[in-house]
Parts: structure tokens; C-alpha cells; sequence
């Protein structure tokens, strides 16, 4: 029987450089076939070997993003969330340990039958059933899949392999290429230079991939000659040379891409039955112009141990940006490390609101309480995340009592632990087992700060994490004024906390900045800002 083909593929390369925007290019061109009505979905696919990103360091791969179905993974999910509006999957996020792994696993079981297992076909074949995967957990008319790395990585090369499979596969007018290069800027020669990515598209079609699209990034805007250069050479039509130079706002790049006509473009390319509509667009625009406002500013630090890249906090600030525009202020946001000896006090005076993020490990955990212990005494708008509400448990109770309070996460012998992984949890040893992860329920308190924020009762929010409010010290603390605004449905665990006599001070066990979108910002960061403006204006 002849298949029916209802899944269309838009498979994004990168070349010249990494960190050149393949993830917003992706973001974008889902944004745009969004708008349009279509329903849309997106893949990274990470070469790397490590199973997820659950244990990599964040200055090596910026922030792990979580997905409600509790997958660590790559922090271009987080863009598509934003982008598209969206919930993944964690099947979502492809990796070279998840390949060989199941491949592996197959073949232990006798599943090959006693075939030699093999790159080609097994580990394509492999990899072309995980893409598919994704595409049939939901009735989506396209799916973004997006190659992590550049073109020439040796890690690569099975993935491009099995794309062209796919290509073949499900038919050429079902699949297209969009390739993203870098056209650099010489400052002695005053010119772009468009050889590195003609060699970038050589390589590509030198696996027998021949891109539709050419995304062009480069810091200033390129002129039709030179897109003209491109085509020429990289044998692409000219309308199909795209540039994209740098932005005020990540989110100004569909507005970008559309005005270039990538939607027609992709929408003639691989047979879409829609009328493109850059109208369709028009909220996306008063999003960005509402991110672009300059005044009135508002100061806000991050106080963390992964300050030196942006990444590793990405989603806290696109959050941060996200509810600031909501309410008409900018967000400027500083980091400032926790590390003790590092911790800026002249910065943290210039201040309107703090926020301490997540984290693992005790570095910078003394630095958090010294910043928490300035938000308190000067009334600064304060809002922990994770080890950051752990955080203001343990300076809390340091001050009313319980000195010498703590986390078992970083002593074992402490007289008052406040804060303690659970029994059930300790039994577990591989690394990433004993952590709750992914949604869970969550059961706002009436008559708080959090619940005026959400405005209901049962919320749902995503986890990332190790160690809890220990309940042994729930009374004693609640005795000296700590408020619980926010417990799990059968009240055992802690969610949420709150300080008492100061303006807003909440910390979640929780993170919230998984679910803001630029379109509807998080509730809780939204009264962050709100508390922070008020308090900027005082």
C-alpha cells in the first residue's frame, strides 16, 4: 500500500562556527509556521555521548533545560518552548549515548538476529526511528529537527548520514535543508568574507546534502551582492540566501525571517496546503516591541556560581525579561558571583531586586546567604529558585534560632539539617535517580503572596532536584514566622516558602522559569518585577 505521507521535515545544519543561532533560527521558522495555524514541533539532536545532559557542567554546555516529562536536556528545547509556545517531550533531545545505548540493548536481546550491528544501517536506522518517534506522538504537520555541532565534526557524521536516509525516505518534497553559517567581518580588509561558508556548504554536499536555505548570521547586515556571491556559489536560489545579522532581542528574529519570506519559502518548498500570512505575525510584534523598551530600568541581580556564562542561567533571564516587558519596565540584569570573596557588595547596594537561582554542590552557598541576608535587612525584593529557596530556609532559620543550620548536601553531621534529601531518595545511587524531576502538583496556600501571584489553588510546575524542606523542622520554623504558601497535593512536601515582614520575599523548590513564554510570562516572575518596580520607584 502507498504511503500517506502527513508529517513534513525541515532539517537545520550548522557551519563555519558553533553558537551561531542555530537553536533561534529553529525557534523562528517554528514561531512563523505557528502563526500560521499549523501545528509544529521540534528535535535537537546532540552528538555528543552522554546519555542526557544531567551531568554536564553548565560553563561546558550552558543551562539543562527540563522538560514535564522530567528529561534533562539541551537548553535549544527551552528556546523552542519559548518560540513556539509549546510543551516537549524528552524524546525531543536525541544524543549519541541514547542511540548506541538502545542499539546496544537490542542487540544483547538478540533483536538483530545475529546480524553484525553495524554504523550503517543500524545506528541510522536508529536514529531515523527516534525522529520518527517524535513525530508520531502527536498529529504535527512539521517538525524542526536541528543538528547540534558544525558540518565536518566526525561525532556528526552518522546523523547527517541517517538525514539524508530520511530525506529519501519519506521523499524529497516532504523534506528540506536549512543551513546556518557565519560571514565574518574583516576589520583590516573592511569586508565580509563568504568563503567559509562556501566551504561549509562544499562539505555538506559532500555527504550528499544539497541545502534549500543558506541562513546567513553575521554581526551587521550583508547587501544583495554579496547574498547574490552565495547563491552563485553554493548553487541555492537567491531568495533562499537569508541574513540574519545580529538583533536587538532574540525574539526579533522570526520578524527577521519574515521579512525575507522564509514562511512562502517553506511553504512552497515542502507542499504546505496553507496561505502564508505575515499579518499572522502582528502579536509576535508587540511582544518584541514590548522587549525592546529602554525605559524606565530596573536593576535585578543574579547571585550565582556559574555567573561568567550567561547560558547557564538562560531561562531565568529570558523570564526575567519576559515579565519586566509585561509590566513595561526593562530588565537589567547583573551577575554577581556567590563565591564569598567575590560577592560585589558596592553592586548588591546599586540593586532593586535579587534572585538567587538553582544549583548543586557548596561552593557559593555561603555567598547566597550573605546576599539574602542583605535582601532582608534592606527590604530588597527577593525570589529563590531551588537550592536558591533552600537557601533562604537555611539563613532563616540561622536567624531565629537554629544556629549552624544547614544542608545535609554539604555535611553530614549537622545538629539542625534544615534541609535533607528523603529517606526513599537515598536509597537510589546512580546520580541522576535520586532527583525528582518533570512536573509535579503543587497546592497554593490561600491568603499569600504566591497565591495572589497565581490566582488558584493546583498549579503544576517542573523539578530539578536532589534534597527537600526537612518536615522535622516545619513546626519550629512555622513557629518563628516562616510562612508555607505552597506544599505537594498530600501536603507532606514543601514547595513554596515566603519571609515574613518584608514586601515579597518567595522562594519555590520548583523552576518556574521553565514555563514563562515571552507571549505569557511566568505569574510568579511577573510579581517578582511588579515588587521590584515598587520598589525602584521608593
Amino acid at each position: 500500500m502507498e504511503r500517506i505521507f502527513l508529517t513534513k521535515y525541515i532539517i537545520i545544519t550548522g557551519g563555519v562556527v558553533s553558537s551561531i543561532g542555530k537553536g533561534i533560527t529553529s525557534a523562528s521558522m517554528g514561531r512563523i509556521l505557528r502563526s500560521y495555524g499549523l501545528n509544529v514541533s521540534a528535535i535537537k539532536i546532540d552528538p555528543y555521548l552522554n546519555w542526557d545532559s544531567g551531568t554536564l557542567n553548565p560553563y561546558q554546555h550552558g543551562e539543562v533545560f527540563v522538560t514535564s516529562d522530567g528529561m534533562e536536556t539541551d537548553l535549544d528545547l527551552g528556546h523552542y518552548e519559548r518560540f513556539l509556545d509549546v510543551e516537549l517531550k524528552g524524546l525531543a533531545n536525541i544524543t549519541t549515548g541514547k542511540v548506541y545505548e538502545s542499539v546496544i540493548a537490542k542487540e544483547r536481546e538478540g533483536g538483530y538476529l545475529g546480524e553484525c550491528v553495524q554504523v550503517i544501517p543500524h545506528i541510522t536506522n536508529r536514529i531515523k526511528e527516534m525522529i520518527r518517534e517524535n513525530s508520531e506522538s502527536a498529529d504535527y504537520d512539521v517538525v524542526l529537527v536541528e543538528l547540534g555541532g558544525t558540518v565536518g565534526d566526525i561525532e556528526s557524521q552518522p546523523f547527517l548520514e541517517a538525514l539524508r536516509q530520511l530525506r529519501n525516505e519519506e521523499g524529497r518534497e516532504n523534506v528540506m535543508f536549512v543551513h546556518v553559517t557565519f560571514i565574518p567581518y574583516l576589520d583590516a580588509a573592511g569586508e565580509f568574507k563568504t568563503k567559509p561558508t562556501q566551504h561549509s556548504t562544499k562539505e555538506l554536499r559532500s555527504v550528499g546534502i544539497n541545502p534549500d536555505v543558506i541562513v546567513c548570521r553575521s554581526q551587521k547586515p550583508i547587501d544583495d551582492g554579496l547574498r547574490g556571491k552565495i547563491a552563485h556559489f553554493c548553487d541555492v536560489d537567491f531568495e533562499a540566501v537569508v541574513n540574519t545579522p545580529d538583533a536587538d532581542t532574540i525574539y526579533e528574529v522570526p520578524l527577521v525571517l519574515e521579512e525575507h519570506s522564509i514562511g512562502e519559502l517553506i511553504v512552497k518548498r515542502i507542499g504546505l496546503n496553507i496561505k502564508p500570512d505575515s499579518s499572522k505575525l502582528n502579536e509576535w510584534r508587540e511582544v518584541v516591541k514590548s522587549l525592546k523598551i529602554k525605559e524606565p530600568k530596573v536593576n535585578i541581580g543574579i547571585i550565582g556560581k556559574y555567573v561568567e556564562l550567561e547560558d547557564s542561567y538562560i531561562s531565568i533571564r529570558e523570564s526575567l525579561l519576559h515579565a519586566a516587558a509585561s509590566i513595561g519596565v526593562k530588565a537589567n540584569i547583573i551577575y554577581l558571583s556567590s563565591d564569598v570573596e567575590e560577592l560585589d557588595q558596592d553592586a548588591m547596594s546599586e540593586l532593586d531586586g535579587i534572585l538567587i537561582p538553582g544549583g548543586f554542590g557548596e561552593r557559593g552557598f555561603e555567598g547566597k546567604l550573605d546576599a539574602i541576608e542583605y535582601a532582608i535587612e534592606n527590604n530588597v525584593p527577593l525570589f529563590g529558585i531551588c537550592l536558591g529557596m533552600q537557601s533562604m530556609v537555611t539563613q532563616f532559620a540561622r536567624r531565629n534560632g537554629f544556629s549552624g543550620a544547614n544542608s545535609s548536601e554539604f555535611d553530614d553531621d549537622l545538629k539542625f539539617p534544615v534541609i535533607d534529601m528523603m529517606e526513599e531518595q537515598k536509597k537510589i545511587k546512580n546520580m541522576g535517580g535520586t532527583m525528582r524531576l518533570g512536573s509535579y502538583g503543587c497546592k497554593i496556600i490561600e491568603g499569600t503572596k504566591t497565591y495572589e501571584a497565581y490566582g488558584e489553588s493546583d498549579i503544576e510546575e517542573r523539578h530539578r532536584h536532589r534534597y527537600e524542606f526537612n518536615n522535622d523542622y516545619r513546626d519550629g520554623l512555622q513557629e518563628k514566622g516562616l510562612i508555607i504558601s505552597g506544599t505537594s497535593p498530600d501536603d507532606f512536601l514543601v514547595e513554596i516558602i515566603e519571609l515574613p515582614n518584608h514586601p515579597w520575599a518567595v522562594g519555590c523548590q520548583f523552576h518556574p522559569e521553565f514555563k514563562s513564554r515571552p507571549n505569557r510570562p511566568h505569574p510568579l516572575f511577573k510579581a517578582f518585577l511588579e515588587a521590584i518596580h515598587d520598589y525602584s520607584k521608593n
